[in-house]
C-alpha cells in the first residue's frame, strides 16, 4: 500500500507509520488524516502488526493542522472547522485512541496543536529531549481539538493544562517528561533505537491482555471503585480464556520463554 502523505513499514511484528511532510513540518491536511485512517485498517486487518509506532520525517513530528488547506480570506465562506474535527480529527482520534495494539509517539521534533495531541493520544510518548509540545491554539482563536482538552487535564492536571493553552508556551521534551506529559525525554540520536526495541518487545508480549488493560484505564475515569471492580472481573474472565494467559502459564512451568500470539 502507497500513501502520498506518510510512508508506512512493518517490522518485527511492529507498523511504522511515518508522517512524509518534512517540507511542512509534517503538518496535516485532508489527505493526510485520510491514510493514517487507512493505516488504523491495516494494523486491524493484519494479525501480524502487534504494536503501532507514529513518528515524523525531518526536523518536526508535527505542526499540527496545514492552515494552508483551508481559505480565510475576508472574501471567503467561513470554513466549517466542526465539520472538520468531526468527520476527520474525531474518527481518526477515537480509533487510535482505542487501538487494540499498543501505540508509542516518537516524537522527533516539534508537536504543535493537533499534532502535540495526537501525539498524547497514544498509549506511551518518547520524545527527544529538545522536541517542543506547544498549544497553539490561543494565537489563532481556536480550541484544543484532537482530544486535547480530554487528554491534557488527565495527564498533567486542570491547572497546568489551561496556563499551557492560554499561553501557548511550549513545553521542551525533557519538561513535558518531568510534568508527567509523556513518559519519556531522551537525545534525539537515541530515538529510533529506543522507541525500536519498545515496540519490538511489545510486539512479542501479550498484547490481548495489553488491549483490556488499556480499556480498563480508560474506562476508569468515569467509574466509581464498584463499577471498576466489575471491568476488572470482566476483563480477567475473558483474558483468562485466551490463548495467551494458557501459553504464559504454560511457559512459566516449564521454565521457557512464552511465544505469544496477541489471541
Amino acid at each position: 500500500m502507497s500513501f502520498e502523505t506518510i510512508k508506512f513499514k512493518v517490522e518485527n511484528g511492529v507498523g511504522w507509520a511515518t508522517l512524509n511532510r518534512p517540507d511542512k513540518l509534517n503538518s496535516i491536511n485532508t489527505k493526510m488524516l485520510e491514510e493514517l485512517d487507512s493505516v488504523l485498517d491495516k494494523v486491524k486487518a493484519e494479525e501480524e502488526i502487534r504494536c503501532l509506532v507514529l513518528t515524523g520525517a525531518g526536523r518536526g513530528f508535527c505542526a499540527g493542522q496545514d492552515l494552508n488547506d483551508r481559505n480565510v480570506s475576508s472574501d471567503a465562506e467561513r470554513p466549517d472547522l466542526g465539520k472538520t474535527v468531526g468527520e476527520g480529527y474525531n474518527p481518526f482520534l477515537k480509533r487510535l485512541y482505542g487501538l487494540e495494539v499498543p501505540t508509542i509517539a516518537a516524537v522527533n521534533g516539534t508537536a504543535a496543536g493537533a499534532g502535540a495531541n495526537i501525539a498524547l493520544a497514544c498509549d506511551i510518548v518518547v520524545a527527544n529531549e529538545a522536541a517542543k509540545f506547544v498549544q497553539v491554539y490561543s494565537n489563532i482563536g481556536l480550541i484544543p481539538d484532537a482530544s486535547g482538552t480530554f487528554m491534557l487535564p488527565r495527564l498533567i492536571g486542570m491547572a497546568r493544562a489551561k496556563a499551557l493553552t492560554f499561553t501557548a508556551q511550549p513545553v521542551l521534551g525533557s519538561e513535558a517528561q518531568d510534568m508527567g506529559m509523556i513518559w519519556k525525554a531522551i537525545p534525539l540520536e537515541e530515538l529510533v533505537a529506543f522507541v525500536t526495541d519498545m515496540a519490538e518487545t511489545f510486539a512479542q508480549k501479550p498484547t490481548v491482555s495489553m488491549a483490556y488493560t488499556k480499556k480498563a484505564f480508560h474506562v476508569s475515569f468515569s467509574n466509581d471503585l464498584d463499577a471498576q471492580l466489575e471491568v476488572e472481573r470482566d476483563f480477567m474472565q475473558k483474558c483468562g480464556y485466551s490463548h495467551d494467559y494458557q501459553e504464559g502459564v504454560k511457559a512459566f512451568l516449564e521454565k521457557r520463554k512464552p511465544k505469544f500470539k496477541g489471541k
